[in-house]
């Protein structure tokens, strides 16, 4: 009897030993991303392009200009990095409503905010001015229109933002004009593309956000590229906590 308990405590040690061993699943739960209200400020709707100049933005003036009421973006030869229109003055809850069309290249383009102006870009840069990073930006940016999505410019890289649904949106118009809104507020996004709310995202990081400029991106690409802004109308602080634009 003592021998068959003994072989039975040895079986039991075993089995015990094999569960100790057996990897066990551990995986962190996301992360859920605060609720950070609305920031109060003077409601005030501002004109960011005036249809004939670049008055109010900076960025380089062999790759931004205006013609026949437009901004265009557009590069001949090669961007190591990507560049920036930049409002001259900050800001940090707004809604945006304009339109831009992808006129030349597969490449998309964006909208920066709620960062900063980034010369040192990568880091590997040792002259802004011979590297052409004078106007570069680390922050947050709406994507459109070859790769919907949004983006965390020099930091998280890809956010996590379904871009199916501005795909759908957006389909069909890859070269054509497209019409974005981008609600910010707090530490919430939400964009419109056509008329259909296509991003709701919160920030699960919002010491990130910063009152920064708005910038325009011409992105860094080996071919010609160019791609055209119109609109820019800019409320700060908005009234409605909505979007205005989706059908």
């Amino acid at each position: 009897m003592c021998r068959f308990v003994s072989l039975l405590l040895v079986l039991a040690a075993g089995v015990a030993v094999g569960q100790e061993k057996k990897p066990v699943d551990k995986k962190d739960p996301p992360k859920e991303a605060p609720v950070v209200k609305p920031r109060e400020g003077k409601s005030e709707t501002i004109n960011l392009f005036d249809g004939k100049t670049l008055k109010g933005w900076e960025g380089y003036e062999d790759l931004w200009s205006v013609k026949d009421g437009v901004i265009v973006a557009k590069n001949t030869e090669a961007l190591k990095y990507s560049t920036y229109l930049l409002t001259k003055d900050k800001y940090t809850d707004f809604r945006l409503k304009f339109a831009s069309k992808l006129v030349t290249s597969e490449m998309h383009s964006g909208v920066s905010f709620w960062g900063e102006v980034y010369p040192k870009a990568d880091g590997k840069v040792t002259d802004p001015k011979k590297d052409r990073t004078e106007h570069t930006y680390k922050g947050h940016l709406v994507m459109f229109p070859s790769g919907y999505g949004m983006y965390d410019l020099f930091g998280r890289n890809g956010l996590p933002v379904d871009s199916a649904p501005a795909k759908k949106a957006g389909m069909g118009k890859q070269h054509d004009w497209n019409d974005i809104e981008i609600l910010a507020q707090g530490n919430r996004v939400r964009v419109a593309v056509n008329g259909v709310a296509v991003v709701d995202w919160r920030d699960p990081l919002p010491d990130r956000i910063k009152e920064a400029p708005i910038g325009l991106q011409l992105h860094s690409n080996s071919v010609p590229q160019e791609v055209q802004f119109k609109g820019l109308v800019l409320e700060t602080f908005p009234k409605e906590d909505k979007l205005l634009t989706v059908k």
